[in-house]
């Protein structure tokens, strides 16, 4: 069954108006030990993916369980994980954020933050590429070049991906007409409302639906799997990045799928010090409630446990979650050596930049752009000694 922004959204009504998906008080009766009555789920804003598929998990589980869940959506990145991080928000439902705060990079070198110790629950394959007007004539990277392309500068999950991807494409942002909106969601708005020819975004934003209907059209640039050298080039810069034949989305059919980067969006995050009977508890009643949710669009099947407890996530798998993955017989011998390698990995960044807040007088002080350069070498040495 297909969605639209309208059906899906504009249903809710007065619950998107206060963010509040109100759980029902005409559930069946059932519990989960430890999981809490209320949550408050930091989320991509209105419109994005993340945010339609939160909403219909958050139903599924007032119905069931009574609980209710407030949406907190946010347009960037930091927006989305400050509200995790002074324990405002009790999950976030995140996108790469989550390696880019796990491991100290862009705006998260800053001392403000630095390397941050995150967890995961679960999350679904998730894909991106360019996408354009039909209108703009652009099929190919190169056509990029002087056309107007849609940017959220605050919005690294998506940029850092974009920006080698054009590298290794050998596109510069400036070869583009740059036009700044302060949100991902704003980016789409562009498009629709023809203030911009392209951006880049997942096939699965609810709003693209709209691009595909509207004069402008929608066409995808294809990332295709057979362009080694563009992915050699590309996977270099950004290793969680994979091919993916995307059949999915605005746009696209399955008769007409489209090759685009795959990784992994949303996952749903905590930070490791999150009690470990409501990270099971919450675990498990976003698996246990997959037949209630599961049609609300077509991208919810990737939610089946089987695949939305895989590895490679982003940041390690939290205990609690390891906890109902093993009962559920997910959790492999590979999960295991995954997790320990990328535990392993964050924890000696975490440490690193410790120490080097601890003992470094330039460190002591500095802004955002110079503790960049003394935390890059020290990352960079890090790696190699993996």
């Amino acid at each position: 069954m297909d969605i639209t922004r309208r059906a899906y959204v504009g249903g809710m009504g007065a619950a998107i108006g206060s963010t509040m998906l109100p759980g029902t008080s005409l559930g069946q009766g059932a519990t989960i030990p430890g999981l809490p009555s209320t949550l408050i789920w930091s989320v991509y804003d209105v419109g994005a993916s993340g945010y339609v598929e939160a909403s219909a998990i958050a139903d599924a589980m007032g119905k069931k369980y009574g609980s209710r869940v407030r949406l907190q959506p946010s347009g960037t990145s930091i927006g989305r994980l400050q509200p995790l991080k002074q324990r405002r928000a009790t999950h976030g439902w995140l996108a790469t954020e989550v390696y880019f705060a796990a491991e100290g990079l862009y705006e998260y070198a800053s001392p403000e933050w630095g390397p941050q110790d995150l967890r995961t629950l679960l999350g679904r394959v998730n894909t991106l590429s360019i996408v354009a007007t039909k209108t703009s004539g652009i099929k190919t990277f190169a056509d990029l070049k002087g056309k107007r392309y849609a940017i959220a500068k605050a919005n690294t999950s998506v940029n850092a991906k974009v920006e080698p991807l054009l590298t290794a494409a050998g596109i510069k942002l400036s070869d583009m007409q740059l036009i700044e909106f302060p949100s991902y969601g704003a980016t789409m708005k562009a498009l629709i409302e023809g203030k911009a020819d392209a951006a880049g975004a997942s096939p699965h934003t609810v709003t693209l639906k709209e691009l595909e209907a509207s004069p402008n059209g929608i066409q995808w640039i294809e990332i295709p799997e057979s362009n080694k050298d563009l992915w050699t080039k590309f996977q270099a810069a950004l290793p969680l990045a994979s091919p993916y034949h995307e059949d999915l989305g605005a746009g696209i059919t399955k008769d007409t799928p489209v090759w685009m980067m795959g990784f992994r969006y949303p996952m749903i995050t905590v930070y490791a010090d999150a009690k470990d009977d409501e990270v099971y508890a919450v675990t498990k009643a976003v698996v246990e409630n997959y037949d209630d949710y599961k049609d609300a669009s077509p991208i919810m099947p990737r939610w089946e446990v089987s695949k939305s407890g895989a590895y490679p996530m982003d940041a390690p798998f939290h205990s609690g979650a390891i906890k109902y993955l093993k009962e559920k017989g997910v959790w492999s011998p590979a999960h295991q050596t995954w997790q320990d390698a990328i535990s392993k990995r964050q924890g000696l960044m975490r440490q690193a930049w410790a120490d080097m807040m601890a003992k470094d007088s330039a460190a002591k002080g500095a802004d955002a752009a110079k503790l960049t350069e003394l935390w890059t070498p020290r990352r960079a040495e890090i790696l190699k000694s993996l």
